[in-house]
């Protein structure tokens, strides 16, 4: 019968000098917590992003892009062409595609004697899967005097700044609403009238937004156009901010609102940092692990005259690996213990920050990042467990 191990390792020389393995301690402590704190960080990092990002519709950011114009383009048709469309499409960080038709017959509008002004529209059009507010009746077909129009929310608001100065009256979004709009068309081709009315407001579009089929009807009828080319399109994605979707729009020169993508842009960056330094953290516990994986062998070594005549006497070489790593698992619960510590005050201190006050950050460390901790454990007891083994089996086949 095999004796508890404690009466049996006094026969395992012991180095005096013991500098190599509290570095290989303290090694291991310092990658262990450079990883805890990435993990950390990277649960921060979503949780701030999240409550900074604006509110999605449905699950979904829909976004505007156009083309970036530059000294060197500006003399060049920089619309969107059907290929442009087709390699947005395609792309994993994009749920769907839809360009943003504009007029290219000119439309005069008239609002009569309660706003006493004329003035030339750029009238778009949009899928109606795109419009946040579509009520049913923005519909039109060809013969149809009555022409429905959704009007820019940030639209109205600045015509309510700068009416007072005109002497014009400031609206209501239910007055704008009664506003008979008569609507003159004129191209190449010929002229048409039309009575419009605002049916709604849209927060995500900035434009004056018609029918599809009116738009396409005036495009061709009145202009003589059939290019369908678009100066901007409307994207659908799960995350505007998607660090993947941002390098995409940067590597075709397109532009997008920069405040719709400015998390995207500090998340890229913060975690390529969190990236490097979880890296770094593996690095330096890969080291440490070897550096201590020196320090058995050398331990090994120096006992391999014990270690076989206890091989002799029936003792297992995985039981003899197991006993010698698990008398040093207290040291390993301490390393991670201290870890976590760390890491926990680190994240108090990170909750209680000035700028942080109006987000709701935990002042406890995540579960994965107790969970992670828990298998660098496993990881280090295993890889030591291992190597001793591997060294034990190897004296007992030179016996």
């Amino acid at each position: 019968m095999q004796l508890h191990f404690k009466h049996i390792s006094h026969l395992f020389t012991r180095e005096k000098n013991k500098f190599s393995q509290w570095v290989g301690y303290a090694g291991l402590c310092i990658g262990i917590l450079l990883l805890l704190l990435a993990v950390q960080m990277f649960f921060n990092i979503q949780k701030m992003i999240t409550e900074e990002a604006p509110r999605k519709s449905g699950g979904y950011d829909f976004v505007s892009v156009s083309k970036t114009i530059t000294n060197d383009n500006m003399g060049k048709d920089n619309r969107f062409t059907t290929g442009d469309i087709k390699e947005m499409e395609v792309q994993p960080e994009i749920a769907a595609v839809a360009p943003l038709n504009s007029n290219q017959f000119r439309a005069r509008a008239t609002a009569g004697d309660i706003l006493p002004f004329t003035t030339d529209l750029f009238l778009e059009s949009l899928n109606n899967n795109f419009i946040d507010t579509l009520p049913p009746t923005f519909t039109w077909k060809p013969g149809q005097q009555d022409v429905p129009i959704i009007f820019s929310s940030d639209f109205l608001e600045i015509y309510n700044v700068f009416a007072p100065a005109q002497g014009l009256p400031q609206l209501s979004p239910k007055t704008i609403s009664s506003v008979n709009i008569f609507l003159e068309c004129s191209g190449a081709r010929g002229s048409e009238n039309f009575r419009a009315s605002i049916v709604a407001l849209s927060d995500r579009v900035n434009s004056i937004l018609v029918p599809e089929s009116f738009l396409k009807w005036g495009n061709i009828n009145l202009a003589g156009d059939t290019s369908q080319l678009a100066s901007r399109v409307y994207i659908k994605t799960k995350d505007a901010n998607d660090p993947l979707l941002i390098k995409f729009l940067d590597n075709h020169q397109y532009h997008i609102n920069k405040d719709k993508i400015r998390f995207g842009r500090v998340k890229g960056v913060l975690q390529n940092t969190i990236g490097i330094i979880g890296g770094f953290g593996i690095l330096v516990i890969a080291l440490a692990l070897v550096l201590f994986g020196f320090y058995l062998k050398l331990m090994i070594a120096r006992s391999k005259e014990n270690i076989k005549l206890l091989l002799m006497l029936g003792y297992s070489p995985k039981w003899l690996s197991q006993n010698i790593i698990q008398n040093r698992l207290p040291a390993y619960v301490i390393i991670i213990i201290t870890a976590l510590l760390c890491v926990s005050v680190i994240q108090f201190i990170f909750s209680k920050l000035a700028f942080l006050e109006t987000l709701s950050i935990s002042p406890w460390i995540h579960w994965a990042t107790l969970l992670s901790a828990i298998l660098m454990l496993a990881v280090s007891f295993y890889f030591n467990t291992k190597m001793v083994d591997k060294e034990i089996r190897a004296l007992g086949k030179g016996m």
